[in-house]
């Protein structure tokens, strides 16, 4: 099971957005995406922006990355 879950990180990432603003991510698919590119960049070698990553795989690391706003999504209009 994913910790946190889908529904943790829909709301941590539209939280910057305001009422009656399009929000940044509407499904689950997006957020795959997105954890899944930031995955591969850390893959490559890209330096993780959270601590105790060791023995982590690039996924975890890339999930609580977007789950501690340490990166974001942004929109097609961004």
């Amino acid at each position: 099971m994913l910790h946190p879950s889908y529904h943790d990180l829909m709301t941590v990432v539209n939280s910057d957005v305001e009422d009656g603003e399009p929000k940044v991510v509407n499904s689950r698919y997006s957020i795959v995406m997105a954890t899944a590119k930031r995955a591969r960049q850390i893959t490559a070698g890209s330096e993780p922006l959270i601590s105790d990553v060791e023995g982590r795989k690039a996924l975890s690391i890339a999930v609580d990355e977007l789950y501690d706003s340490k990166i974001r999504i942004i929109g097609d209009d961004e």
